[in-house]
Order: structure tokens, then C-alpha cells, then sequence
């Protein structure tokens, strides 16, 4: 897993800004699931194809969705 994606599930209005963004096509709109206000959250569907690009949270207009990525390591020069 290169990265990994958390939606506040209760604060998601659904507005689907992200899906379109996500360039592995991993997040949908839970329509099994209805938050607090109402709303269908977004979530993710297979997490392992996450690449922790971010274009999912830096498009998100109420900043509910964090992005983490896997620390690159510097292969030591000989």
C-alpha cells in the first residue's frame, strides 16, 4: 500500500467532488450508509490501490478527507 485515504463519514455531505479526482477509481458515494446529517459519505473500496496522490482531499470543500502516504526511503549512495 502506497497510501491511505480516512473520510470523517459524519461531517461528508456526499457532494461526490472526489471521485472524479481519484485517478484509481476508489471512491464511491455508501449508499447503504447515512450519516448523522443525512447525507451518504463517501468511502473507499479497496484501500491497498490507494496511491495516496491527495487530489481527493485537496478537492474536498469541507477538508474531511486525510491522506497518508508511504515514507520513500533513499537507497544510500556508494
Amino acid at each position: 500500500m502506497k497510501g491511505k485515504v480516512e473520510f470523517r463519514s459524519d461531517w461528508c455531505k456526499g457532494c461526490e467532488l472526489c471521485i472524479p479526482v481519484c485517478p484509481v477509481d476508489i471512491i464511491f458515494i455508501d449508499e447503504s450508509v447515512t450519516n448523522s446529517k443525512g447525507y451518504h459519505p463517501a468511502t473507499v473500496s479497496e484501500m491497498e490501490k490507494c496511491i495516496g496522490c491527495a487530489n481527493c482531499g485537496r478537492i474536498c470543500p469541507d477538508s474531511i478527507i486525510t491522506v497518508w502516504r508511504e515514507k520513500r526511503v533513499k537507497k544510500a549512495e556508494k
